[in-house]
């Protein structure tokens, strides 16, 4: 389950965008007359005035799951989702639509709401981005929904503007960490992708804590494009890697001496079963009277005796 927020100035737009879909389905609504699309856009324009300096009324957010949960996923189970994931989310006594649309393969439905509630307040959207992400989590586990690698599945091509930019810095940032054993090598490899990296310092010292990155003139910290990325994850894992690199390193001279270990037994073998067996060669060569000194004693006393 995966929450995408976004606002906006006019509802014309996004409800024609919902509703107008090609299979679009209006699951559920609240406050407003859904006799058509006009209706609808008319009764959140009404409200919307009750707060009209308001720049962005329109609030949208899509709720995606992964194909695996296709099977149980009713549209009776994805309001009722959708429904619990705004009261976590303080979106309520407003108006709001929910429309599922089947045009991917993932299910998912649409989310439009007004940001001006019944009572003309503005509904808060502070930390909206991190109180989604924690409220998605939540959802999974309670449903026991598919557990994915949620930023792998995210199509960037249908992404703009920020968001875009933040998961090519993931995926930038994923690919270079896996090579990279110190933090030269790991901006250098960012670097040739456009991506910029900025460590941070403790204090006047050299001591680094802290690492954020920049492409196209946006800035994320490193636990802002996901939480592996902390500076004491990368840091590990570099460190890791440069273990792994040594140890490869080591590899091929033990594999070298183990095949001319191997090569001069059987150049042995060959040159022994090509005299005919006339000699026998051993590595542990054994004598046919070896040197024993008590057996000589013996000898001695077996002499002529006076």
């Amino acid at each position: 389950m995966i929450g995408k927020i976004s606002k906006g100035a006019t509802f014309s737009g996004c409800i024609n965008y919902v509703l107008g879909k090609e299979g679009a389905e209006l699951l559920a609504s609240d406050g407003v007359l859904t006799e058509n699309r006009s209706t609808i856009i008319d009764c959140f324009q009404a409200q919307r005035m009750m707060k009209p300096n308001i720049r962005q009324p329109v609030g949208h957010i899509s709720l995606s799951y992964a194909p695996e949960d296709s099977f149980c996923l009713t549209d009776e189970l994805m309001v009722k989702y959708a429904m619990e994931y705004m009261v976590k989310m303080s979106i309520k006594d407003t108006q709001y639509i929910i429309a599922r649309h089947s045009d991917q393969k993932h299910p998912h439905i649409h989310l439009v709401y007004n940001r001006v509630d019944n009572n003309g307040q503005t509904i808060i959207d502070k930390n909206d981005r991190y109180r989604n992400t924690q409220v998605c989590k939540e959802l999974k586990d309670k449903y026991s929904l598919y557990f994915g690698k949620d930023k792998d599945r995210v199509r960037t091509h249908r992404l703009k503007g920020k968001d875009k930019t933040k998961y090519e810095i993931y995926h930038g940032v994923k690919a270079s960490s896996v090579k990279a054993t110190d933090w030269k090598r790991f901006s250098d490899l960012l670097a040739r992708q456009g991506i910029q990296t900025i460590l941070k310092y403790k204090g006047k010292s050299d001591t680094l804590q802290g690492v954020s990155f920049t492409k196209e003139g946006i800035t994320f910290k490193a636990s802002e494009v996901d939480r592996n990325f902390s500076f004491a994850k990368l840091d590990k894992l570099f460190e890791q890697n440069g273990c792994i690199q040594q140890a490869e390193n080591k590899q091929p001279s033990s594999v070298y001496q183990e095949q001319a270990h191997s090569f001069f037994e059987d150049a042995v073998e060959g040159i022994t079963q090509g005299l005919g067996g006339l000699f026998t060669l051993s590595s542990n060569p054994v004598e046919d009277n070896p040197y024993n000194p008590n057996l000589r004693k013996k000898k001695k006393k077996k002499g002529i005796r006076f």
